[in-house]
């Protein structure tokens, strides 16, 4: 017999298999023990909520020869043949690819001949938003006034798509999302009757992945037995199967963040990847991670709400305590528009790594929330005894004069012939580089660092990550040397001071011109 997946294994035949949706399934029951049974229903709701499952359940219960306190016997003929699909009284339609006038004028034909065997016909259209408008007009007057042994029952995801007329002649019920300890206890459940074993933990997250579907609950679960077929299944294996990333990942991330360090969240980013982690699971789940720190922060009282365990929780308050509201709800609101954008994007990994830059540099934005956080880095800096460093106009600022220039751009002792050369053929050199190179030095600016090294200045942090890699650095260096037939050291740095480049660094490339100007006009 060929394997049959476990969310169609345990479907729930009766009513008190339900889970999850007790309200519903209480209204439904009194409905039809007190055979005040309505001609149409709605059933509204995310997917794999119960809302098929309930439906058949429904058709079987309304036709079943013996029912028990409105639930269906599930021995009976009837019963049986609609369990089995082979029931006339229930007519199954996907609205999806039978959206059409002609499908539902067939519909209502047939609902003049009343069923051969049962006391309803039951209609269950799946997916009804789907409908045309001509066929939601075609279905008006049958749904309004249908014969007395006919039911319909139309499901849907998107009930705002449903025309007024339609959700006006309909007893309307909306399935909500499943609690993860309901669908903890249902997995549990169905692992003792497949005798698998799993960890609670294990069990808990496919519980939280599943996003409130009891459906997916049960594929995930599937799937991950499947991969550690006859093991028992741990979190580690769920996280590898799902291609989710454990909290430890989330919480290096964050301390890396809070502290500025770009080298190291940059470092956690490529093990996600190199790992094969599922980046947009990622982006939710960190931005999760970010709502349950911040929820920790607001109340001490919020550790019933938030369904972890106690490590994770330790670990949590322990990091809620490092930063302020004002700036966990920054990450958040980055990180719910990242959400968005990485959902159909095919450069995941760059639009992440652009987001957890602005998290390591609020200098990077103008918003209020990142210049306050921009303060209270200085106000900690000035707590370290850390001068603040306070800008003044720059030399390029002031207009040579005959009796100012000399005084004023001569050339620093520091600066060897070898950089003067370079900066003065700083044009030429680069005109010269190879693809990628030359586009991006165009836009680099020229400075002094420490013991003479040249310091090459980009505006674009992910641009000077990149060229700051190793091999990328060998051949810049490689290149420059070759031009001016010398070995020169560089480093390269981005400009995260907030202000432009000729207010936050020593402009050579402007000194040196201004110098050769001035020789010209002595000359």
């Amino acid at each position: 017999m060929s394997y049959m997946a476990l969310y169609r294994k345990y479907r729930p035949q009766n009513f008190s298999d339900v889970k999850g949706q007790d309200a519903i399934v209480a209204t439904i029951r009194n409905q039809i023990e007190a055979e005040r049974i309505a001609h149409a229903y709605l059933f509204c709701g995310t997917r794999g909520t119960g809302k098929t499952t309930i439906a058949k359940i429904f058709a079987k219960a309304v036709n079943c020869e013996h029912p028990v306190e409105g639930s269906p016997c599930g021995e009976c003929a009837s019963c049986q043949a609609i369990a089995a699909g082979t029931s006339m009284n229930v007519i199954e339609i996907d609205a999806a690819s039978n959206n059409g006038v002609d499908n539902i004028r067939e519909i209502r034909d047939e609902v003049t001949y009343a069923p051969t065997e049962g006391k309803y016909k039951v209609y269950i259209i799946d997916e009804v938003h789907m409908l045309s408008i001509g066929a939601f007009n075609a279905l008006l007057k049958t749904l309004e006034e249908p014969p007395s042994y006919v039911i319909f029952i139309l499901a849907t995801t998107e009930a705002h798509k449903i025309p007024v007329t339609i959700l006006s002649r309909c007893q309307r019920y909306d399935f909500h999302r499943i609690s993860v300890d309901v669908i903890s206890e249902r997995l549990n459940e169905l692992l003792e009757h497949e005798r698998a074993e799993a960890e609670e933990k294990a069990v808990r997250y496919i519980a939280k992945a599943a996003d409130g579907a009891m459906r997916d609950a049960l594929s995930l679960l599937d799937q991950c037995m499947a991969f550690y077929m006859g093991q028992k299944l741990t979190y580690d294996h769920v996280l590898e199967v799902l291609g989710a990333v454990d909290t430890e990942r989330f919480s290096g991330i964050f301390r890396a963040v809070i502290n500025h360090d770009v080298l190291t969240a940059m470092h956690q980013i490529e093990q996600l990847v190199g790992e094969g982690r599922d980046l947009s699971q990622f982006v939710n789940d960190f931005t999760w991670y970010l709502r349950n720190l911040l929820l920790l922060q607001s109340s001490d009282d919020m550790e019933d709400v938030l369904d972890i365990s106690s490590e994770n929780l330790k670990l949590l308050k322990e990091e809620c305590n490092m930063t302020n509201s004002m700036e966990l709800i920054r990450y958040i609101h980055i990180f719910s528009e990242l959400s968005n954008q990485v959902r159909y994007s095919t450069q995941k990994r760059i639009l992440i790594e652009i987001a957890v830059i602005k998290l390591c540099r609020p200098q990077m934005e103008e918003d209020v929330s990142s210049i306050l956080s921009r303060m209270e880095q200085l106000e900690k800096k000035i707590e370290n005894g850390v001068q603040p460093v306070v800008s003044v106009a720059s030399k390029s600022d002031v207009v040579p004069t005959e009796h100012t220039v000399k005084e004023s751009m001569p050339m620093p002792k520091a600066i060897s012939e070898d950089i003067r050369q370079i900066v003065a053929n700083w044009r030429n050199i680069v005109a010269q580089m190879p693809g990628s190179y030359s586009v991006f030095m165009k836009k680099a600016h020229l400075s002094i660092g420490e013991n003479d090294v040249l310091m090459i200045v980009l505006d674009d942090a992910i641009v000077c990550e990149m060229l700051s890699e190793e091999e990328r650095q060998a051949e810049i260096i490689e290149h420059i040397s070759n031009s001016i037939g010398k070995e020169v050291q560089i480093q390269i740095r981005w400009n995260d001071t907030g202000e432009p480049f000729e207010k936050a660094y020593v402009d050579l490339e402007q000194m040196i011109h201004t110098e050769i100007e001035y020789e010209d006009f002595l000359d």
